[in-house]
């Protein structure tokens, strides 16, 4: 009886997640927090879960043998409880609020952060004023680079000077201060205060445990998992797979381009030199091939390259602007104009008015359905063009004054503190420029590009990206990595399964000549290479940022994509027999990984991070839960083949338990890791975002499928398979729903 009421609570308490962080999408975040997650029932539903769970595992865990295992199996277990316990203290105890400060008048007024529309205002028992508040930029840019504030701490006749930024918090008496947000005239700081003496420290012995407990269910004797990798089942080797056809629309031939275009050499020479695009300084090729990918939706037009057609938009922008060169996604778009997949930028204009503008207008009244969002992106384009028309977003001429450098484009308002010598130079370079071209004098051309390079070397001051930074950015964009292996990854994941399929169905050692074994030993060498030019690819993405590409949904992409190639690569070393089944699974899996990261969904364009993502806990947080992703998408693809081939249904379910454990290692450490950093960057350890609150989903869907002592129906190949193509589902909640139709603090990744 206890057990069904523990299994009943269960699915309660993750039925109630998912539906809160839909409420959440609708009614904002103090009303859920007011209705769910701070309310007495939510906290009840969690009690009883823990104590009935508490009781069933006790009165099965009395009949165990005394072993490590089964006792690691009791902290396991207990450390949940100890986090419970460490959060309800939390909630209870705690005090969480902010302390605006500005100009020299001290504060120790401190808003609750509560949910309703009436914060609770406390009294700390110290006094805080505010010295100076700072944002640091990239040398160069206004992209911050981190938010500072200075103040002194007033406690009776004492008095301390302290400092916080973003991940740097200061400590005092139990209360921790953190950077929290700022007035725009720079004047006025607000700062995050949080005073749990009792809650995060059991909270954090409840994580330790965990930590402790997870990797010992790994290693130690005697442990399921040990177990599993005695298994006669994993050295069978007798598997099939799905074979998922991905159609790829290859554009046709297209007519020669209308418009005068810049000769190849005076582009690539032009695109060589520097600007301040994205927040950051980089080669203006960078910026060309963005251009040519987000408007024309390819990084060539017409046999022309990026660095020629953004040049020849640059000097000839009337004619090109009769060009169809403006991609049109939405067919119900095109559809209300009776237009062309694509269009040239004048189709959008006309002598009374710009077709777009009645729709702009209800979209920014509220109106966001996938019309007027595509009306939305297409002005985005068009507001793209006009910038290179006006020469507005061409920020390549540099000036430092004082050690500060700005990048001015020749049509910015200048300070006055510029020489005139420097500015006739500003002014004047583009339109001599244009001039040399225009004639066919490509030599004149090509000598006043390098003079603008020495005025941009003079006149960068510690702006400029270093030579090794530019060095890898010319071969980043050299060569498409990633687009051309998602082709080759997948095309080799088929090719795997059809010399499996030709063994299994034909009973034959060899293929075309070629014996099994050797074709084994060929792919594994493959998989190998792909995961070489991977990891060159991210190599390059780290020396160009100059932080470990973590930070949005593409680079995760891209790792979890390296992350399966790796453990399929160590996987078919370890497993012998199904050495080939490892590289099917690993080929067909980071080729679609690499696939999803190509669509325009997801923008590959390197740019600084937000100051509160430079932290270190971040990329040992995104890393270990991308490392838990590709095990977990592992499993999906052995359960999609366990369905279909239910002769070796059993033997795929042993391989995706023996990929399960340590998938559930690393999404609990991600997870709890992740929450670590939270509470150094935000002052609190769980906020119920929505995708911590998806990624705790996961993680107890996914537990389910490790007790299979309190399922039986689990231990049945077909039901745990089809269990774990459902559970698979969370996970793509997870990564893809929570980005794109919730919102969050995570709404960046």
């Amino acid at each position: 009886m206890i057990k069904k009421i523990a299994q009943v609570l269960y699915i309660i308490i993750l039925v109630t997640l998912a539906s809160a962080t839909i409420v959440e999408h609708f009614l904002g975040t103090p009303a859920t927090h007011d209705l769910i997650y701070g309310s007495w029932w939510f906290i009840a539903l969690w009690t009883l879960l823990a104590v009935t769970g508490a009781i069933y595992f006790l009165s099965r865990w009395r009949k165990m043998p005394l072993t490590v295992s089964n006792v690691n199996m009791l902290v396991l277990h207990l450390s949940f409880l100890v986090i419970l316990v460490g959060a309800f203290i939390t909630h209870t105890t705690s005090l969480q609020g902010i302390v605006h400060l500005r100009g020299d008048q001290p504060s120790n007024l401190c808003e609750e952060m509560v949910a309703g529309d009436s914060p609770k205002s406390h009294r700390l028992p110290f006094s805080l004023r505010l010295d100076r508040f700072q944002v640091s930029c990239h040398s160069g840019t206004e992209s911050p680079s981190d938010y500072a504030t200075t103040f002194v701490i007033m406690d009776g006749p004492e008095t301390i000077h302290a400092s916080v930024s973003m991940n740097n918090i200061f400590s005092y008496r139990h209360y921790r201060i953190y950077q929290a947000s700022y007035d725009t005239d720079n004047n006025g700081s607000y700062l995050s205060v949080n005073h749990d003496p009792w809650g995060i420290g059991v909270a954090y012995t409840g994580y330790a445990l965990l930590f402790l407990s997870l990797i010992l269910m790994l290693v130690l004797p005697g442990s399921t998992f040990r177990r599993l990798l005695r298994s006669p089942l994993l050295r069978q080797g007798l598997f099939s797979a799905l074979l998922l056809l991905l159609p790829l629309q290859a554009k046709a031939a297209s007519a020669d381009v209308a418009a005068p275009t810049v000769d190849r050499q005076t582009a690539q020479n032009l695109c060589l030199l520097l600007i301040n695009y994205n927040g950051r300084i980089c080669p203006m090729q960078t910026f060309a091939m963005d251009f040519t990918q987000k408007i024309y939706g390819n990084h060539r037009y017409h046999g022309l390259t990026s660095e020629q057609v953004l040049a020849s938009w640059i000097f000839y922008p009337s004619e090109w602007s009769n060009e169809p060169f403006i991609r049109i996604k939405s067919k119900k778009m095109r559809d209300q104009w009776q237009l062309p997949e694509y269009v040239s930028m004048k189709t959008f204009f006309s002598r009374d008015a710009y077709l777009l503008g009645p729709v702009l207008q209800e979209y920014r009244d509220g109106n966001h359905d996938a019309f007027h969002k595509a009306c939305n992106d297409i002005d985005s384009k068009l507001q793209i063009l006009m910038s290179l028309r006006d020469g507005s977003v061409l920020t390549v001429l540099p000036h430092t004054e004082k050690g500060q450098t700005i990048w001015y484009s020749p049509t910015d308002s200048l300070p006055s503190d510029i020489s005139q010598t420097e500015v006739l130079f500003m002014r004047n370079v583009f339109p001599l420029l244009f001039q040399q071209i225009a004639s066919g004098q490509t030599d004149q051309a090509n000598t006043i590009i390098q003079k603008v390079q020495e005025y941009q070397r003079k006149n960068g001051g510690n702006s400029l990206p270093s030579a090794t930074q530019l060095k890898a950015e010319g071969l980043y964009n050299a060569f498409p990595m990633t687009s051309v292996l998602f082709m080759v990854n997948l095309f080799l994941g088929l090719m795997c399964f059809a010399v499996i399929f030709h063994k299994l169905g034909m009973g034959k050692t060899s293929f075309h000549g070629l014996s099994y074994n050797v074709s084994k030993n060929v792919a594994r060498v493959l998989l190998f290479a792909s995961w070489c030019a991977l990891t060159y690819t991210l190599v390059l993405r780290f020396l160009i940022s100059g932080t470990v590409p973590l930070a949005n949904g593409y680079d995760t992409m891209l790792f979890v994509a390296w992350a399966v190639l790796l453990l399929t690569f160590l996987l078919s070393v370890a497993v012998g027999g199904m050495g080939m089944v490892a590289c099917a699974f690993g080929f067909l899996l980071s080729g679609f990984f690499l696939l999803v990261s190509h669509l325009n969904m997801m923008d590959p364009s390197i740019g600084h991070v937000m100051p509160v993502l430079r932290s270190p806990l971040l990329s040992i947080h995104v890393s270990i839960i991308m490392i838990s992703y590709a095990l977990l998408a592992l499993t999906f693809i052995c359960g999609l083949t366990g369905l279909l081939l239910r002769s070796h249904d059993r033997e795929l379910q042993a391989l995706s338990l023996l990929l399960l454990y340590p998938a559930i290692t690393t999404l609990g450490l991600g997870i709890f890791i992740g929450a670590i950093w939270a509470n150094v960057s935000w002052g609190n350890y769980w906020s119920w975002d929505p995708k911590e609150t998806w990624a705790l989903i996961t993680f107890m869907v996914y537990a389910i499928a490790l007790h299979m002592q309190s399922l039986p129906w689990m231990r049945r190949p077909r039901h745990y398979h089809w269990f774990m193509m459902l559970a698979f589902l969370t996970l793509v909640m997870t990564y893809f729903g929570v980005n794109y139709f919730l919102s969050g603090m995570h709404s960046y990744a």
